[in-house]
């Protein structure tokens, strides 16, 4: 047998020489695939093997668990579990981080017996996805519990080794069970069951060898790569842009140094949202806010991130431009794999409402049909319903892309004359409160975070916005209403139905009301 010589042999005296394999993996990653090649694998080398698998609800509510029995066949036919118990699993496949937490937390995976296989990288689940705040769930701990809880624990990004080879995680998942040296069985074996699927052998076979060699080196877990800034599109502007850009970028040096970077970052996400001028504005509105900051910089730097992010808003037009970009049709080819050759298609699924609609009218008409509730209605029920619009084909994608050749008549529409009036509301806050309350109107800047999306989340997110600034004149003028101010905030980043935000509220309410006298000050 080739066993790895750190790891208890899975034949021991408890398990008849039974070797039990856990796979957890959600859905599109092959854990299916992976499972059938382990069968095989087994079968071909004379053993016995059965599989079972356990399906989660839904996708991310819970991975698919396969689990596979195997021994050395005998004239006996043996009785063999049908799924996995706490404490009794001698190696673990995960395709993805949190399903290889997921089989720790059912006990899964012990210190004296088990063999963890995890892919580092993150599938983000819909629950981490849509919440209002940062919902994704730190990866430090359950690399931790993961070194504590396995007898042996094997980690690398599987998915972009995969990706990388033209190929998908099943087969680099399965080169790192190889490498690991878990099963008694050589890598050639190994190599001969792909072969045998019969289907994109070349790839899965680079697949196979990147995860055996990733485990192989006892490879650290590396950290996520930084995700380079999409490049502007004012970097292939004509000169006349570029120049004005390039001035742009010289006026971020007056800005005290802790803020110059984001707004750099700032500064070309507006620009390439919109055009060179908008870029202008930006930093009119970022230097008047850092002209109050207190030396810090900490008033300034909010206000570049946060001043970037309410002016390069989602709206119709957006959504277009980035769906048609050749950058996105690159990256989606990309993640899913397609190969010279083979044909791909697209369908967005969008859902626009009455409000969408008037707000791509010229400001004066989109306000005049939005006035009439009668007009307005018929304009939403014409438009509010599911749409599945087809980007492969000419049709679907030239709508879009007339959709966002509207950018440079954006200021004029009625969504955009929205937008500046709610974001010189917010401001006028952050004025009013920066000289004698800088702390307060630095929360008041964060407060931005509450707003984003498209359509009825965007619409939620500026609900939450304005009722946690409603607070405000209860807040000021205390030593600690900046603190009472962020509470609130992190209050309506908990959840999305808004109740702790309602309790946090009413909270404040019961204050005590600073003196008159410190109000006035």
């Amino acid at each position: 047998m080739n066993v790895h010589s750190a790891m208890p042999s899975p034949s021991g005296a408890d398990g008849g020489g039974i070797i039990k394999l856990a796979i957890l993996a959600v859905g599109g990653q092959g854990g299916g695939v992976v499972t059938s090649w382990i069968v095989d694998l087994a079968e071909q080398a004379g053993y016995y093997a059965q599989s079972t698998s356990v399906p989660g609800v839904a996708q991310r509510t819970g991975a698919t668990i396969y689990y596979v029995e195997m021994l050395p066949a005998t004239d006996r036919t043996p009785i063999l579990s049908l799924m996995p118990a706490a404490g009794d699993v001698d190696i673990v496949l995960a395709a993805e981080l949190m399903e290889a937490g997921r089989a720790i937390q059912r006990g899964f995976v012990t210190p004296d017996r088990t063999t963890l296989i995890t892919s580092s990288h993150r599938a983000f689940a819909v629950s981490e996805k849509a919440a209002p705040g940062s919902g994704i769930l730190e990866t430090a701990p359950i690399l931790d519990a993961a070194r504590q809880a396995a007898a042996r624990f094997l980690a690398a990004d599987l998915d972009t080794l995969a990706v990388q080879n033209g190929s998908v995680i099943s087969a680099s998942l399965f080169g790192a069970l190889a490498g690991s040296e878990a099963l008694p069985f050589p890598r050639e074996a190994f190599e001969a069951t792909i072969r045998r699927g019969g289907k994109g052998i070349a790839a899965s076979l680079r697949a196979f060898a990147a995860g055996y060699e990733a485990v192989r080196a006892d490879a650290a877990v590396p950290a996520p790569a930084p995700v380079a800034a999409e490049p502007g599109r004012i970097v292939d502007g004509p000169p006349a842009q570029r120049q004005a850009f390039g001035a742009l970028v010289k006026r971020i040096e007056a800005l005290p140094s802790p803020a110059q970077e984001m707004a750099r970052r700032g500064l070309q996400k507006v620009v390439d949202y919109q055009d060179v001028r908008y870029g202008g504005e930006y930093l009119d509105r970022v230097a008047a806010v850092a002209a109050l900051d207190d030396g810090s910089g900490t008033l300034a730097e909010a206000a570049a991130k946060y001043i970037a992010n309410a002016m390069a808003y989602d709206d119709v037009i957006r959504v277009a431009d980035l769906k048609t970009r050749a950058r996105r049709t690159e990256r989606v080819r990309r993640e899913v794999g397609v190969r010279e050759g083979e044909i791909l298609t697209v369908t967005e699924y969008m859902h626009p409402r009455g409000e969408e609609i008037c707000g791509l009218m010229p400001a004066r008409l989109g306000a005049y049909v939005e006035r009439r509730p009668k007009l307005f209605g018929i304009v939403d029920r014409l438009v509010n319903r599911g749409h599945r619009v087809r980007t492969d084909r000419l049709r679907g994608f030239a709508m879009l892309y007339v959709l966002a050749a509207l950018r440079p008549a954006r200021r004029r529409l009625l969504r955009h004359r929205v937008e500046v009036a709610h974001l010189e509301a917010w401001l006028g806050h952050v004025h009013r409160l920066a000289p004698t309350e800088p702390a307060l109107a630095a929360e008041v800047l964060k407060c931005r975070r509450l707003v984003k999306g498209y359509s009825d989340t965007h619409a939620r997110g500026e609900a939450k916005f304005d009722k946690v600034l409603s607070a405000l004149p209860l807040l000021e003028g205390r030593p600690d209403g900046a603190d009472w101010l962020r509470r609130l905030r992190e209050a309506a980043l908990v959840d999305e139905m808004g109740s702790a935000l309602d309790g946090a509220l009413k909270t404040v309410a019961s204050l005590d009301a600073p003196p008159l006298k410190e109000r006035t000050a």
